[in-house]
């Protein structure tokens, strides 16, 4: 399950690191992110470049990878190897130019999702959004994003967020993916930020370490009572007919919008209907398998 919209994790591995890749794509993860970027030593890039290519051809169905940025050493190499690769997508950094991003797009002819990390980026990202039929999400890179920006309390963000929500859901795309949260101890604190990310417009969350897995797809897995209830709304949707709004049985006004909302509860719990609840294992917890300590990942 790859799709921006469904994907509850995105699980970050530094493509050198073959002994992670397979792990990775042996666990939970609904997505796997194979990171070119700030996981990955210069003298290490071209190994995980070939890594990358070698596993999106042999196992493409959950790969994204996070290329370096343009104006790199090696940002024009990554999106070479990747034609034809098989790639589920990928994850642009530091996307700045609508005009670059449409070239990668056609260069490659794969998905991007694209990483606003700085603020030409944030101005930019309604633009960026639109600029090629092939984007399939923007999400912010909140630990550089935050450091343009100067901004010291990432809570301060909440703006910033917001208009990546907007620009995706103008432009016709799924809610933005979440950022990742770098403190590996505080599973809490995890699953609290990604509940308000959640009710803040932003769908799935960027992991670093196999145990923040099983929270974050817990909040982003709508709960059975929340289903029930939007399943008997679109029930009491049936007896209303075609009215524009109504009071159901529990007392409930019911418009379009709060039906558009109950649909897409019930579609997504359809679409999740075979993942479990519980996705970590004793094993998980031996290494990270996101970025190197140090190494900011976005």
């Amino acid at each position: 399950m790859t799709t921006i919209g469904l994907a509850r994790s995105w699980l970050y591995v530094p493509g050198h690191r073959a002994d992670l890749v397979g792990k990775a794509l042996d666990g939970p993860a609904d997505a796997v992110v194979l990171d070119l970027e700030d996981a990955v030593p210069p003298a290490h890039k071209d190994q995980a470049r070939d890594v990358a290519v070698r596993t999106c051809r042999s196992r493409p169905d959950r790969v994204w990878v996070r290329i370096n940025g343009a104006g790199t050493t090696w940002s024009e190499a990554d999106a070479a190897a990747l034609i034809g690769s098989g790639a589920a997508g990928i994850r642009v950094p530091k996307a700045e130019s609508p005009s670059a991003v449409a070239d990668l797009a056609e260069r490659t002819g794969l998905p991007l999702h694209l990483l606003v990390e700085s603020a030409r980026g944030l101005r930019a990202v309604f633009e960026l959004a639109e600029c090629h039929p092939l984007i399939a999400g923007v999400s912010p890179g909140e630990t550089d994003l935050a450091a343009d920006l100067r901004i010291r309390d990432r809570r301060e963000l909440a703006w910033a967020r917001a208009r990546i929500v907007a620009a995706n859901r103008a432009a016709g795309l799924p809610s933005p993916v979440a950022s990742v949260w770098t403190d590996l101890s505080d599973t809490t604190g995890l699953a609290e930020d990604s509940a308000a990310l959640r009710d803040a417009g932003f769908f799935g969350r960027s992991v670093i370490h196999p145990g923040q897995i099983d929270p974050v797809h817990q909040t982003f897995t709508p709960d059975r009572d929340e289903v029930e209830r939007a399943r008997a709304l679109l029930d009491a949707l049936d007896v209303a007919g075609d009215s524009a709004a109504w009071v159901d049985d529990r007392g409930r006004f019911v418009d379009p919008a709060v039906v558009a909302g109950a649909r897409w509860v019930t579609e997504l719990a359809d679409a999740l209907g075979g993942s479990p609840t519980s996705t970590t294992s004793p094993h998980d917890h031996d290494e990270p398998a996101g970025a190197r300590p140090g190494r900011s990942t976005s």
